[in-house]
């Protein structure tokens, strides 16, 4: 019989516990408490979103009808949902932010070398926001419509392992564009955007720092060419051209040429138009970084589906922070899992199998690898066939 750690506790061995006594020390989360602490905290709440619990009193539910195994999956104490609430609702979110940060930094140096079916050196991020929707009578602290309220998840993602490099919570009124003075532009690398971050003196900013940005140009932008460079239209290129801006502010905002790309696609027949300030890398190419910024679409889908983020725990404003910020750091928890122990499964797949089988003490490396996976469900050669 496998005498072995739970599941779970495989799983959060992965977590830098040193870094995460940090995070608590730098925002008082040990200010009077007694027992339940901030790491009791955040496995309880990791439990939740690898188990995909609906409430709190599902959370206390579960747990202690393994009151028995508590202690071995790192929770020292007696869980109740009361204490959970108050927990998320006084202590400071900034914690867990801080602390998916620490993992966020893992991750990326992790998928340093992944692949994003663009061949480029350069980092390359995908930057766009996601609205949650809220009811404006429980979360009035999140204004969005007359009579809805919201909140708006801004990340900025990294391709290479689709890890959210960067993640701002904020009430649904604030505009996308407004996130771009909240980044620290990252020399060389290049940002993926949407129309809706057009916004030409941000935009210097980024090309002042020596970094690339690709966006897609409005119908009513004024512009003039200066020079057209040669294209291979059977690859869907339309133009190559270097332009200036003619409008009024836009020219006194950013007032040095562009390279503005025409594009056919030949699936839709949609013709695109992209903007950028790199004047060096293929045409093409910049047409394929594009392309690659559906990538921060799908993570948004991905974890509205996946993790709990929709469906909150309290109604003020911390205790939602610290449930997205504690999901997040479980997405990116999982992430490092899975290229630490080298798992070819998808993170679909981890999570699916994680979720029935935290109490259990299959190594974790067997439990997530494919090949022991189909043999588990696989029917064993010895076992007969009932309807033989």
């Amino acid at each position: 019989m496998n005498t072995g750690a739970l599941v779970f506790a495989q799983v959060t061995k992965h977590l830098p516990l040193t870094t995460f006594r940090r995070c608590v020390a730098r925002y008082g989360g040990t200010h009077k408490v007694k027992t339940f602490s901030c790491l009791d905290q955040y496995l309880c709440m990791a439990f939740a979103q690898l188990t995909y619990r609906e409430s709190l009193r599902d959370i206390e539910t579960c747990l202690r009808a393994q009151q028995s195994k508590l202690y071995r999956m790192g929770i020292k104490s007696w869980v109740s949902r009361s204490t959970l609430a108050d927990a998320n609702e006084s202590r400071d979110w900034r914690i867990y932010a801080d602390f998916a940060q620490s993992l966020i930094a893992i991750a990326r140096s992790l998928y340093a070398e992944e692949p994003f079916g663009v061949d480029l050196k350069n980092t390359v991020y995908a930057l766009d926001a996601s609205t949650i929707d809220l009811c404006l009578s429980v979360f009035p602290w999140a204004p969005f419509r007359s009579t809805k309220a919201a909140i708006k998840l801004h990340t900025l993602l990294d391709l290479r392992g689709n890890i959210p490099s960067f993640l701002h919570i904020s009430d649904g009124k604030l505009h996308d564009v407004n996130v771009l003075d909240l980044l620290l532009p990252e020399p060389g690398a290049f940002y993926i955007m949407d129309r809706g971050y057009i916004d030409f003196d941000r935009l210097y900013q980024l090309h002042e720092a020596k970094s690339f940005f690709v966006t897609r140009a409005k119908s009513n932008l004024k512009a003039q060419r200066r020079y057209s460079h040669p294209v291979d239209r059977s690859t869907g290129l339309i133009c190559d051209q270097t332009i200036v801006l003619t409008g009024f502010y836009s020219k006194q905002d950013f007032d040095t040429p562009l390279r503005r790309v025409r594009f056919k696609d030949p699936t839709t027949g949609k013709r695109l138009v992209f903007l950028t300030n790199n004047f060096t890398l293929p045409a093409l190419t910049i047409a394929d970084l594009y392309r690659c910024r559906w990538q921060v679409e799908l993570f948004f889908k991905w974890i509205k589906q996946h993790l709990r983020i929709k469906v909150f725990y309290g109604t003020c404003e911390n205790a939602v922070k610290t449930q997205i910020w504690i999901a997040v750091s479980v997405y990116v928890l999982v992430a490092i899992v899975k290229k630490r122990l080298n798992i070819p499964a998808s993170l679909y797949e981890i999570l699916q199998i994680l979720s029935l089988t935290m109490f259990e003490r299959i190594p974790l490396d067997q439990l997530l690898s494919k090949i022991v996976t189909e043999r588990i469900y696989s029917i064993s050669p010895n076992q007969l066939d009932l309807f033989d």
